[in-house]
């Protein structure tokens, strides 16, 4: 760092001999000098330097003395450091000089070794206060990135620590969460854009705010589809059951928000959520140059198809028993076995409900009539078809109606 030194004095030969005091400084690139006569040049001189790093002022000079200039230079938002010469014993004026923010003071005649020395200390300050901002401005520029990836708490902590604890990328369990708009290619290619625009950063800003609500982390955002992850970057013991309320919540309101645009003569597409568990690979993927903190691995990819089995299933929410099993007090009711695009297994999938439905009658009726048809009971066509002449918008009980009509059985299904 070459240190920019202004000199403010009134005095004809100072300039000559501070240039010849500290000459092999100045030829090493530790300092270079710049100098004015009295305040006023001195703060037209800092304009037209703004790197200037210390200032080194009199007191008694003519048109603005030494003490008005450290004033303003104290009220200026890029603060100086300055150091204030003096007659020797004219301690007031030290005092005064201090009080009014300088950082050291010199006595006249000035002794250059003294200076030196001072000068040193004062360079070691200003990088010392230069460190301090570029961290600061790094812990901010952080700050500013990773809120669009944690809620507002996590993202704080993560801005603060030295380390990238957590960004690098390593296995660790999580509870991933994928949501997906109906009908949204053809919303596209019908919408205004600035309609589409609207809608669009509306419903991406609500559903943010939910996750974060829940301290969820937003992985990626492709359009209308959103990945969701609990139990990363840090620690959440309780991050299945974090994630099917987050769930519940995000349902809650993309069904209100659709509401309040259908108002307004615009169909909006339900919303479909995917919710599973499991060990995947998480950090951040971006490279040295980007930062794309996100999760791979085979329950991201699960969490996405039972996103996607919303359509064929009727429901809005499909959540693995995995998650179901982890969930503190889980309430919900199973959909079936689902043997789900590019697997072989089955994997036991739920619809979480609400309290109110769960201990509902209809919940009891779809109970016993799943109970049969996982018995392979001839009773379980009779139990759907009253349960959907009661509930006919209960679309889960339709859909297994529909399968038994069609000669189907059981409770494992495969899904393409």
């Amino acid at each position: 760092m070459t240190a920019t030194i202004l000199v403010v004095d009134d005095e004809p030969d100072l300039e000559a001999l501070v240039l010849q005091k500290f000459r092999r400084q100045i030829r090493d690139g530790a300092v270079q000098f710049v100098f004015a006569h009295d305040g006023i040049e001195a703060l037209q001189s800092i304009e037209e330097h703004p790197d200037v790093d210390m200032v080194v002022s009199d007191i008694n000079m003519p048109r603005m003395d030494g003490l008005s200039l450290l004033q303003k230079l104290q009220e200026a938002e890029d603060k100086k450091s300055t150091i204030i010469v003096s007659a020797y014993g004219d301690m007031s004026n030290i005092r005064t000089a201090m009080n009014r923010g300088a950082f050291d003071f010199l006595t006249k005649p000035i002794d250059f070794g003294d200076l030196e020395m001072t000068i040193e200390k004062t360079i070691r300050h200003v990088e010392m206060i230069r460190e301090t901002r570029r961290r600061q401005a790094e812990a901010e520029r952080a700050h500013a990135s990773l809120s669009r990836y944690f809620s507002p708490q996590i993202a704080l902590r993560l801005a603060s620590e030295s380390d990238a604890n957590g960004m690098e990328v390593h296995r660790r369990e999580v509870a991933a969460i994928f949501t997906d708009i109906t009908s949204f290619t053809s919303l596209v290619e019908t919408a205004a854009p600035e309609v589409l625009g609207m809608l669009l950063n509306e419903y991406v800003g609500g559903m943010t705010d939910v996750v974060f609500a829940h301290e969820g982390t937003v992985a990626k955002i492709i359009g209308d589809a959103i990945q969701i992850l609990f139990n990363a970057p840090g620690d959440q013991p309780d991050y299945a059951t974090r994630a099917v309320a987050c769930a519940q919540d995000l349902d809650r309101w993309a069904e209100a928000f659709r509401e309040r645009w259908r108002t307004k003569q615009v169909d909006f597409g339900a919303t479909r959520i995917g919710v599973h568990a499991g060990p995947a690979l998480v950090g951040n993927f971006g490279g040295s140059r980007f930062f794309d903190y996100t999760a791979y691995g085979d329950t991201i990819n699960t969490a996405a198809r039972l996103e996607g089995a919303n359509k064929i299933l009727g429901t809005r929410i499909c959540v693995s028993a995995a998650v179901a099993a982890a969930a503190d007090n889980f309430k919900g009711r199973p959909v079936g076995d689902l043997v789900l695009r590019g697997r072989t297994e089955p994997l036991r999938a739920y619809e979480p409900l609400c309290p109110e439905a769960f201990d509902g009658a209809a919940q009891r009726q779809y109970t016993d009539a799943f109970a049969k048809l996982e018995a392979g009971d001839a009773g379980a066509m009779p139990a759907f078809a009253a349960l959907v002449g009661l509930h006919a918008e209960d679309s889960l009980a339709g859909f297994h109606l529909r399968r038994l009509l069609n000669g189907a059985k059981g409770v494992r299904m495969q899904l393409e």
